[in-house]
């Protein structure tokens, strides 16, 4: 038997839908959506997860009409300065990372993450990494080109190269146990294509919205009974 997740990857999927049902605009769901990840926060520390890596916005997101991306920029802004988030942070010692093309964001958006990630540089409890701006292929090829720079600059020496190696020059080099997708999608849309080979995949029905703690719970007992056998 497995044991229990160390780090958990969530596709945050179907806020659109859930508003949609609502008989609201679909960019309200982003909204709900924001809210569920607070109550995230306390349920994975519960059960002792110690890393989460969420995909909150992807490179293809930037592609979403201009009044959408506006609402999505204004609750990012009001997530990033929520009071009771980053008191939860700060006394839960929790290290906050964005990994992505970041620097896209419009700059008053890209401060504020810059600004949460110096404040929380040293804590060590917990890590939420934020994929924003973010795509497995992209990450992938920006790695290639940070990698050619260095043996350009004979840093590296390029017969040295291996696994190990090319992961230093990822956005992260932690690999999740279980990647869970909502919203009823069974396809993993470009996340974590390096890090995600091995993890063990739950696709469900609810939109992020719905999710619950129950839904995390059953999620974790499933991984747990699992044979993992990374390819032997």
């Amino acid at each position: 038997m497995a044991e229990k997740p160390r780090h958990i990857g969530i596709i945050l999927d179907g806020n659109r839908r859930f508003a949609k049902r609502l008989m609201k605009e679909p960019w309200k769901g982003h909204e709900y959506g924001a809210k569920k990840i607070g109550k995230l926060l306390d349920w994975c520390q519960e059960v002792g997860i110690k890393e989460m890596t969420l995909y909150a916005f992807s490179m293809q997101n930037f592609n979403r009409p201009k009044i959408e991306f506006n609402y999505l920029m204004k609750i990012f802004k009001e997530f990033f300065d929520n009071e009771e988030y980053n008191n939860k942070i700060h006394s839960n010692k929790i290290k906050i990372k964005f990994i992505g093309r970041i620097h896209l964001f419009p700059k008053d958006v890209y401060e504020k993450m810059k600004e949460l990630e110096e404040a929380t540089k040293d804590y060590d409890d917990y890590t939420i990494n934020f994929a924003m701006a973010y795509g497995g292929r992209e990450e992938i090829i920006d790695g290639i080109k940070k990698l050619g720079r260095n043996i350009e600059d004979g840093k590296i020496n390029a017969s040295e190269l291996n696994e190990e190696v090319f992961e230093k020059f990822l956005y992260m080099n932690s690999e999740p146990d279980l990647i869970i997708r909502t919203g009823g999608d069974h396809r993993t849309s470009n996340f974590l294509a390096w890090q995600g080979v091995y993890a063990e995949w739950f696709f469900l029905e609810k939109m992020w919205p719905e999710f619950e703690k129950e839904d995390l719970m059953k999620c974790i007992e499933d991984f747990s009974n699992r044979e993992r056998r990374f390819g032997k």
